[in-house]
């Protein structure tokens, strides 16, 4: 049975994922008793879902201390079950407000109201999708968002990446390691990539260039083989071909889960929260954020995990 909403706390964690927990467990066992809201209350659009981005994600190959491998639900049902274990309350709810103009602070949410001396935002980043129905259909079944998270399951296919910049270049130069071809699928006629990263992607024997064209539907059966292929409309004369790829990777970008922290916390042009070099620090004391919603560089589990425990051990100093 969960535990009531206390109305007060010394640090107050906002995300579920592998930041959330992990600074929940620094916290834990530093008896800040700290409360996290994982997300899945009754919010019209959540900040933060519970689990994260790895709720989505079938199989784990480069967490460390798993040399078999693990499940992404799983692994984040064992972040659960540390941070608990060490007497954090897992709340499942949504904060919906933050009042940051005083310490202590508010947060308003979907279970109540909580007074925090401290706040951890580990809300996340949600990649973006094409929209499309058999884009869904496929996710962990062979279309995917993260290819340095999921490249070296498709091994020995040839595969499509779409998008236009950096890391559509970056991520189709990674999968030629384990593909034999990658195509770039691009919508406009030139990519908005800079300069180095599309010569690199050009100059690989194993990447093609496809521009003026859009999936318009991803082939396959469920559950194997999964993705069999792809249906791609020209966007100048609307003809129709198909492809035949194993694997669909969609990098199109991320979009940070800030819109709560609006005018409240400074951001880059993109939303991602700006820290303290070296730290968790945000502009405001007492207040840390970590984890994909700060960083557009690396967005994997371990990083974030990383920079977990740095907001728990920032905070626990702040509170001395």
């Amino acid at each position: 049975m969960p535990m009531p909403l206390p109305e007060r706390t010394k640090v107050a964690i906002i995300g579920s994922g592998p930041a959330g927990y992990t600074a929940a467990i620094y916290a834990a066992r530093a008896n800040l008793e700290p409360v996290l809201f994982e997300g899945g209350g009754a919010a019209i659009e959540p900040v933060t879902l519970p689990g994260g981005q790895l709720m989505i994600t079938t199989e784990v190959e480069n967490y460390p201390g798993f040399p078999k491998g693990v499940q992404g639900p799983e692994l984040m049902e064992l972040f659960k079950a540390q941070a608990e274990r060490f007497g954090t309350r897992v709340v499942t709810g949504d904060v919906t407000a933050v009042d940051l103009s005083d310490r202590p602070f508010k947060l308003t949410s979907s279970e109540g109201d909580l007074v925090a001396e401290t706040l951890i935002i580990a809300t996340g980043a949600t990649a973006k999708w094409l929209g499309i129905p058999s884009e869904q259909k496929f996710v962990n079944y062979g279309v995917s968002a993260c290819a340095t998270c999921d490249g070296a399951l498709f091994k020995g296919r040839e595969l499509v990446v779409v998008g236009g910049g950096d890391t559509a270049m970056e991520e189709a130069n990674f999968l030629t390691r384990f593909a034999p071809k990658v195509t770039i699928v691009h919508r406009r006629e030139s990519f908005r990539a800079s300069k180095i990263m599309l010569d690199r992607a050009a100059r690989n024997p194993r990447i093609e260039l496809i521009t003026s064209a859009v999936i318009e539907e991803i082939l396959g059966e469920l559950p194997k083989p999964g993705v069999t292929g792809v249906r791609l409309r020209d966007t100048r004369d609307s003809s129709i071909r198909e492809l035949a790829v194993g694997g669909v990777f969609v990098a199109i970008g991320h979009e940070p889960n800030s819109k709560l922290f609006k005018g409240l916390l400074d951001m880059d042009d993109a939303g991602y929260l700006r820290v303290k070099h070296g730290s968790t620090l945000t502009r405001i004391p007492g207040v840390f954020a970590c984890g994909d919603v700060a960083d557009h560089v690396y967005r994997q589990a371990i990083t974030a995990a990383g920079t977990g425990c740095m907001a728990a051990i920032d905070a626990e100093r702040f509170l001395g």
